[in-house]
């Protein structure tokens, strides 16, 4: 059964079949794959998973948004009543109440089928370093799953799962969604609630979701993305990051690492398979704009170079010191240069990594994201019990800096190898863009399968766009409102021929008034602006009457925010619609 959150709920309204029937058929599913997969530490048994049946026997279909959505959680994640291991039975633990996020989740209807595997202390990105045995890829057997979250990634690649819940901190929900042909949305810091799920950094933490679809992660984070006084580090999300902000594309910008700061690791694929995705952005509307990624790569190396690896040992530190045989050997000694990191070390770490931000941030400015290749190139179980710390650096040499830096990021499905192995690309941009990434994501998609639904608003960003046509054009006496505002010219345009410019009475400034009209309209000359949406209620407030801001169509269809005037205030003015412009009409009087 095609287990995609729309296609499930059509599903289920139409009879096809029921919770009950569907999660014990993918019990037994799971409990199949399991012994070769390694997928779940704990597999609910039947009478575990009849609570959550029973729920929703007296309910509408349509009554919950996540109705009977099978869902695995990572075994760092807290399900109330069963273990949660983080992949070493020595810490294990039963929780006595459920992570936010799995509360979260099931209050709106979706059914826990397990815990799943990871890399223990979710410390690693390939999925092989679990006492509970390692994950091979659901595609190549002889390749990883990528980790650490490496059982949720199988859980939805293999169909036991609709979506899966991981975690990243340096990679762990991107690297698995790109060895498996999904979607990994890595939300902004404090975006999805991280209460009730063990730290690895516990400032860096993100709560992750795997899907088959960028239009299913839009839907949950939209569900989930909420403020969780139970975290301190929960963020509240701002309004134009709420689902109606995924949709169709507009003309946007896109940075495209220099090719000195991109890395592949000697695979021959990787640059050509890049450059296909550059172009593929590129039809979608999109400009490449070259970016230095090398302050972002520098940011990176501080995660396991720097101070932060103490912080992932004030977690496991006691366990090891007390009981070093329960901690794998790999992760003892990712973790045993922990105790001898300073204070003094630490803050000088957190000052480099902030000039870092200041630099990477301006770099961002004026993009609208950022493609890289999700992992440089994949490498086989063989190569990683070889050299298990140079393989796992490796996988996450483009994406170890983003937690650092505050950013989001979603990794989607690019392309397949020439062996069958997928292959995927990240975007990622300012923090709380998320929804804008996946429609971005989402379009990369439906240009590989059509049959996709096309979203049905235009996407948006952190930025506001704002037409305008008078004093605040490039150069004339208001444009100090924009530029002070950060706020920089998109481009150079006109309206659709439904308009007419008048000069109004008053001033100075001079300032002209547009109006919609049903008959006798012109194209007027307009400049479309983009700043800070936070900063737009500033500038709004600061628009004189008549004058407002209201929708404007362009000359190609768009409708865009812009300055519109009120008919009351075209008493005294003059109609100079013959003129095109408000350019042409400060010409005309010099």
């Amino acid at each position: 059964m095609n287990l995609q959150l729309d296609a499930l709920r059509e599903a289920y309204r139409d009879g096809q079949t029921t919770p009950r029937k569907l999660l014990l058929a993918l019990r037994e599913k799971a409990a199949a794959l399991n012994p070769d997969y390694h997928l779940f530490i704990h597999l609910l048994s039947v009478e575990e998973l009849e609570p959550y049946l029973a729920s929703l026997d007296d309910r509408d279909p349509e009554s919950l948004p996540l109705y009977g959505v099978p869902f695995a959680i990572k075994d760092n994640i807290d399900l109330v009543g069963v273990a949660t291991t983080a992949a070493c039975p020595a810490f294990a633990y039963v929780p006595e109440r459920s992570a936010t996020i799995v509360e979260q989740l099931l209050a709106l209807g979706a059914i826990p089928l397990g815990k799943t595997n990871l890399d223990q202390f979710a410390t690693g990105l390939n999925g092989s370093r679990s006492p509970y045995g390692a994950c091979p890829n659901s595609v190549l057997p002889e390749y990883p799953s990528g980790g650490s979250s490496a059982g949720s990634s199988l859980a939805v690649a293999l169909g036991v799962a609709s979506f899966a819940l991981g975690t990243d901190t340096a990679g762990s929900g991107r690297v698995p969604a790109a060895l498996n042909n999904l979607v990994g949305l890595k939300a902004s810091k404090g975006l999805i609630s991280t209460a009730g799920v063990v730290p690895a950094c516990r400032t860096l933490d993100c709560v992750t979701t795997f899907t088959a679809t960028a239009r299913e992660a839009s839907q949950l984070l939209a569900l989930t993305a909420r403020f969780d006084p139970r975290d301190e580090y929960s963020r509240r999300n701002p309004a134009w990051n709420d689902g109606s902000a995924f949709g169709a594309l507009k003309p946007f910008r896109f940075g495209v690492p220099r090719a000195q700061d991109l890395e592949f690791f000697g695979c021959p694929e990787g640059p050509l398979l890049f450059g296909d995705a550059i172009d593929r952005l590129k039809a979608l509307g999109g400009e490449a704009v070259e970016l230095d990624l090398s302050p972002f790569l520098e940011a990176a190396r501080l995660l396991y170079e720097g101070p932060w690896v103490a912080e992932r040992y004030s977690v496991a530190g006691e366990l090891m010191q007390q009981r070093p045989e329960a901690v794998l050997p790999v992760i003892r000694a990712v973790l045993a240069k922990a105790p001898a990191v300073t204070g003094v070390q630490a803050f000088r770490a957190q000052y480099r990594l902030q000039a870092l931000k200041a630099v990477c941030d301006q770099a961002l400015d004026g993009l609208d994201c950022v493609l890289t290749p999700t992992i440089g190139r994949p490498v086989t179980l063989a190569e990683l019990d070889a050299e298990p710390v140079l393989r796992n650096a490796e996988l996450g040499y483009y994406t170890n800096f983003m937690n650092l830096l505050d950013y989001a990021a979603v990794a989607v499905p690019s392309a397949l190898m020439n062996n069958g192995l997928p292959w995927g690309v990240t975007l990622f941009g300012r923090a709380f863009t998320d929804q804008y990434l996946l429609g971005l994501a989402d379009a990369l998609q439906r240009q590989q399968n059509p049959l996709l639904p096309t979203p049905a608003s235009p996407a948006r960003n952190d930025r506001a766009r704002l037409v305008v046509c008078g004093a605040h054009l490039d150069g004339l006496a208001l444009n100090w409102q924009l530029q002070q505002r950060g706020a920089r010219l998109i481009e150079a345009t006109y309206s659709s021929k439904d308009y007419k410019l008048y000069a109004l009475a008053g001033g100075p400034p001079l300032r002209p008034g547009m109006l919609r009209v049903a008959e006798g309209g012109v194209a007027i000359e307009v400049e479309v602006w983009e700043l800070p949406s936070g900063e737009l209620g500033s500038f709004l407030t600061g628009i004189p009457a008549p004058l407002g801001l209201g929708k404007v169509q362009l000359a190609d269809g768009r409708w865009e925010s812009g300055f519109i005037c009120e008919p009351y205030g075209l008493e005294g003015a003059i109609d100079i619609s013959h003129l095109g412009g408000w350019r042409a009409y400060l010409a005309s009087r010099d």
